[in-house]
C-alpha cells in the first residue's frame, strides 16, 4: 500500500485586510464553534458509495498570514520510511525562529482563554510543541509516553495500527477529573493516537477541550477510516493540510 503526501498551504482567503481579519478571527474562535462548508461542525463528508456524513469540528487557520510561513518550512521527504511515503519533516520548521513562534503563537492565541488546566503532549512530536503552549497559557504539561517510558503507576490506553497494536501510557494522578485538557500532536493521520490520548484522559474524568495539530493528513480516509472519523465529535485544530 503506497501513500503519498506533499505539505500546502490551506485555501487562502482574499488578500484585502477584511478578509485577512476574518479568517483570523475565525482561527482564534473558540472551540465547538459553528465552522462553513469547507471543514468544522456541521459541515459533512463524501464517503465511498456517495453517503455524506456529519464531520467533525475541525478548524484550520487558513487566513492567518503567518501560515503561509509554517507551511513553507515544513520539508517533504520522498520515500521515506518506506518507498511511496512523502514524508512530513518539521525538523525544518525548528529551524526557523520566527515559523516556529508562529506555530506556538497561533495555538496559544486559541487556547490562552479557554481555561485549559493541562496540556497532553504525544509521545514524540507533542514533547515539542506542548510545552511552550502549557507555558504560555499557565497549563502543567503531561507528557504521554509509550509503553515502559514513565517510572511510576501508570494507566494505559491500547490502540490500532495498520497491523497490530500499541499503547499510550499516563502517570497516575498526573491529570484529575476537574482538569480542562488539550491534547498536543505533530499531525494527524489516522486518528488512532490521538483517540487513545482523548481515551486516556477522560477515564480520569478530565475534559478534552479538543486535540491540536501541525499537520492533517486527510488522504488516509481513502485507506483507513479518517483520523477526524475516529475522533467522533471530539474537536480538532489543524494548521495546515497535506495532499
Amino acid at each position: 500500500m503506497l501513500l503519498r503526501f506533499q505539505t500546502r498551504l490551506l485555501p487562502s482567503s482574499s488578500s484585502s485586510s477584511s478578509s485577512l481579519a476574518a479568517a483570523a478571527a475565525a482561527a482564534s474562535a473558540p472551540p465547538f464553534a459553528p465552522r462553513g462548508p469547507t471543514g468544522g461542525a456541521g459541515s459533512s463528508a463524501r464517503v465511498p458509495g456517495g453517503r455524506r456524513r456529519r464531520g467533525t469540528a475541525v478548524a484550520m487557520a487558513s487566513g492567518d498570514a503567518r501560515v503561509a510561513g509554517i507551511a513553507s518550512s515544513i520539508r517533504v521527504i520522498p520515500d521515506f520510511p518506506k518507498p511511496g511515503i512523502m514524508f512530513q519533516d518539521i525538523t525544518t520548521l525548528l529551524l526557523d525562529p520566527k515559523a516556529f513562534r508562529d506555530t506556538i503563537d497561533l495555538f496559544v492565541e486559541r487556547y490562552k482563554d479557554q481555561g485549559i488546566t493541562v496540556v497532553a503532549g504525544v509521545e514524540a512530536r507533542g514533547f515539542i510543541f506542548g510545552p511552550p503552549i502549557a507555558l504560555a497559557i499557565g497549563a502543567k504539561f503531561v507528557p504521554l509516553r509509550k509503553p515502559k517510558k514513565l517510572p511510576g503507576e501508570v494507566i494505559s490506553e491500547e490502540y490500532s495500527l495498520e497491523y497490530g497494536t500499541d499503547k499510550i501510557e499516563m502517570h497516575v494522578g498526573a491529570v484529575e477529573a476537574s482538569d480542562r485538557a488539550l491534547v498536543v500532536d505533530d499531525l494527524i493521520a489516522t486518528g488512532g493516537t490521538l483517540c487513545a490520548a482523548v481515551k486516556l484522559l477522560e477515564r480520569v474524568g478530565a475534559k478534552v477541550v479538543e486535540c491540536a495539530c501541525v499537520i492533517e493528513l486527510p488522504e488516509l480516509k481513502v485507506y483507513f477510516a479518517s483520523g477526524r472519523d475516529k475522533l467522533g465529535d471530539r474537536p480538532v485544530f489543524v494548521l495546515v493540510k497535506a495532499d
